[in-house]
């Protein structure tokens, strides 16, 4: 097993992972010379340990605990350059626009027009009276860094987040977790799954339901040679075109190639502005879709299709959809040619029904039914496929009536997916709201706003209230018989009160990947002291160039009233800037932050800081970037002489930008002053800075995820269902559901699964 990778998934977990017996530790022991130090480089980056974890390091070699205090390092970042601009910058250093409009003419004009002043590395002259150069670490004009620093601030922090023990057997469980999960996985997810996926082999009993991850299973299968292990997870025609179409794209979600190539167009005009012919990304998708296989998995395709456990007319229904689509791949894999060979009898079938279309849709037939007005028939066809039932309910609703709408899906809602259940209750407020702005992430990435559908103008609010609490009281009821019909032999339960700040994971799914722990978008996290120091670390790895990322926050104050803390403006109410970096150095990269002062928002009656990241000069975020803030009730330094203000014992919340992120712009918190919170979201927009980013869908979001369903009115609903007591104290409990068990999303969407 490969340990690093190991560890590094554990401690996403709040976890160090020790390949030893749990049996053997022995918890009488004390701790070694080399525990006490590797506990105090722990507490350094901000972490305690457990009793139990304590003990077991005992048993564990030297060379294992430095190989475990590199890999914390490396996720925290303790070897980066987290130098900014400016030397002290909690102090402003007083520049103003006159000073860039100065220095701008001195530099076209130069030493021979009378401007005296100081020539810089990178070529600028920086005229007398203006920016004072000796408070930067570079240019102030051009922001080239000339300085790295070789060290950050450590052991700042006032609370210590404490790591537990995790052996191969946690591992596993953690492994099956994220194969199990009820709702689709989440970037940190993926990124575990695929790790684990190299280390652990498949269960023979594993139970994937969610297509996303079935699809990236059986990608990494192939990989490994394991295409027949892989077929047991393809089991209709469409998984198969699906995994086809997400080796092609990366994507699950299958679209028309026609279409994929003009949102390709419209991204790239988004990110870099009109096409031109050395630079057409719709070409670069055609080159992508390009239908080319070998033999060899010509021949995977054609086994999987002959071992589908469908009859050919289903097969052949169930391709209709993407029947253009179809065509072309038959003829690219030689599926045909295939056909003919001993052995693919099935195959054969399914072709020869699927070309000569004898076979009727279920899907032409509630069409058909919908179109002429026939709710009856409409009703008894949906209540054929409850899956489909539920996402059409709402729209359906609105058609023929909630009342007889609602008493058919009855019938049915106890046979689909919990997580379906609990996507119609969250989404039920803000669909029948006609003033009400939905969002939608479509495969761009970008978040969009959807207007309130027509036919809600048809009924008056009263009727529609009506509608939205039949909805909740319908999924209520069926999650509290699936609840009971659960056996358990549980008397307590323990619920902690932080799991009612964490909205339940259906459908709020973040790109970005977590490496010092995992949480929820919409999580909320209390701050502590009266500063936010929001960082942003970009440019690892690469070398020396001009790549320009911005931090921005900004600020909502009274009557609509917008402040922005930008490299435009570095001073503004309740927030400093650390100033504008362009261009990275060699392999280390660079750093800025933004100081928020709790205090001084709250005197000028803030009510919201948006957190913000954008790339200024390429198309889309650096991959690696890591983003998030920090707080402490002790006070946090800035270095006077180099300007850093990084701790990792500090930073609440992080998370890195991984590869093949296409946003240009990431909101990725917001805090509520009078609350004194930070909610933790993702959203992306397309814009160059963060005057781009639409209020509008960052407040519909907040409500969308403030409405939720919290992780702990899901186990309150269980609780009662189950006639559980509840207690104040976990060790008391026969079910303990505590912070700690809510770090691994995939473990609680077990609770969906009944």
């Amino acid at each position: 097993m490969n340990n690093k990778t190991l560890i590094n998934v554990a401690l996403r977990y709040r976890a160090v992972f020790l390949d030893i017996n749990r049996e053997a530790i022995n918890m009488r022991s004390d701790a070694s010379v080399p525990v006490m130090a590797f506990i105090a480089r722990l507490k350094e980056n901000g972490f305690s340990v457990s009793e139990e974890l304590l003990h077991a390091m005992n048993a564990v070699p030297v060379d294992r605990l430095a190989e475990i205090t590199q890999c914390i390092n490396d996720v925290m970042g303790v070897k980066l350059n987290w130098a900014p601009l400016v030397k002290g910058w909690d102090v402003p250093t007083g520049e103003t626009l006159a000073d860039h409009l100065i220095t701008f003419i001195a530099n076209i004009f130069g030493k021979e027009a009378g401007f005296k002043g100081t020539t810089l590395p990178c070529g600028h002259l920086i005229p007398e009276g203006t920016f004072p150069i000796e408070r930067y670490n570079g240019c102030p004009f051009c922001g080239t860094p000339f300085k790295t620093a070789d060290f950050v601030y450590k052991g700042q922090a006032s609370q210590l987040k404490e790591l537990r023990l995790f052996t191969v057997e946690d591992m596993k469980h953690v492994f099956a977790s994220l194969l199990a999960s009820a709702t689709p996985l989440d970037g940190t997810q993926k990124d575990s799954l695929e790790q684990l996926l190299r280390e652990f082999s498949l269960p023979e009993n594993a139970n994937i339901t969610m297509k996303e991850t079935a699809m990236l299973v059986v990608k990494l299968l192939v990989e490994q040679d394991k295409a027949d292990e892989a077929s047991r997870l393809l089991k209709t025609p469409t998984d198969v075109l699906r995994y086809l179409w997400y080796e092609k794209t990366g994507y699950v979600q299958i679209i028309e190639p026609k279409t994929l190539v003009a949102h390709a167009r419209k991204l790239y005009f988004y990110m870099w502005g009109p096409l031109d012919e050395s630079a057409d990304a719709a070409e670069g998708m055609k080159k992508k879709l390009m239908l080319k296989y070998d033999r060899k998995a010509c021949l995977r395709v054609a086994q999987w299709l002959n071992a589908i456990p469908m009859t050919a007319k289903q097969a052949a229904e169930n391709m209709n959809p993407k029947r253009g689509m179809w065509v072309r791949m038959i003829r690219a894999l030689r599926l045909a040619e295939y056909a003919r060979k001993k052995g693919f009898d099935h195959l054969a079938e399914i072709l020869d029904v699927f070309y000569r279309q004898d076979y009727i849709t279920w899907q032409g037939r509630v069409d058909k039914a919908r179109s002429e007005n026939d709710a009856d028939t409409t009703l008894t066809l949906l209540k054929e496929r409850p899956g489909l039932f539920a996402r059409c309910l709402f729209a359906t609703m609105l058609r023929f009536g909630s009342d007889k709408v609602l008493a058919a899906f009855e019938e049915i809602a106890d046979k689909m997916p919990a997580r379906l259940l609990l996507s119609l209750g969250n989404a039920a407020d803000a669909y029948f709201d006609p003033n009400e702005v939905r969002l939608a992430r479509p495969i761009t990435g970008v978040i969009h706003r959807i207007e309130p559908n027509k036919l809600l103008a048809l009924y008056d609010d009263e009727i529609r209230k009506a509608m939205t609490a039949a909805v909740n009281n319908l999924y209520r009821a069926s999650m509290a018989r699936r609840f009971a019909a659960q056996q358990t032999e549980a008397k307590t339960i323990f619920i902690d009160p932080a799991l009612y700040n964490i909205p339940v994971s259906v459908g709020d799914r973040s790109a970005t990947v977590q490496d010092a722990s995992c949480a929820l978008m919409g999580t909320r996290f209390p701050v502590e002291g009266d500063a936010v120091r929001l960082f942003l670390q970009w440019g690892k790895g690469l070398h020396a160039q001009h790549l320009d990322m911005d931090l921005s926050a900004r600020i909502t104050l009274p009557d609509n009233e917008i402040e922005e803390c930008a490299y435009y403006n570095l001073t503004c109410v309740g927030a400093k800037h650390s100033g504008d970096i362009q261009s990275i150095p060699e392999m280390v990269g660079t750093a800025e932050y933004i100081e928020l002062s709790l205090p001084e928002l709250e005197a000028a009656g803030a009510k919201y800081v948006d957190f913000s990241c954008n790339a200024y000069t390429t198309g889309a975020l650096s991959p690696n970037m890591v983003v998030g803030w920090m707080n402490s009730a002790n006070p946090m330094e800035v270095s006077q002489k180099d300007g850093v203000a990084y701790d990792p014992s500090c930073v609440q919340h992080m998370v890195r930008v991984s590869e093949g992120n296409l946003s240009k712009g990431l909101i990725f918190g917001v805090l509520d002053v009078a609350k004194r919170e930070i909610i933790w979201l993702e959203m992306p927009f397309t814009a160059q800075t963060l005057r781009g980013a639409d209020g509008t869908s960052i407040e519909a979001l907040l409500h969308k995820l403030e409405t939720k369903l919290s992780i702990g009115q899901l186990l309150d609903m269980k609780a009662q269902a189950q006639n559980l007591t509840s207690v104040e104290n976990a060790d008391e409990a026969d079910e303990a559901y505590t912070y700690e068990w809510a770090l691994n999303p995939a473990e609680v969407t077990k609770l969906l699964n009944v």
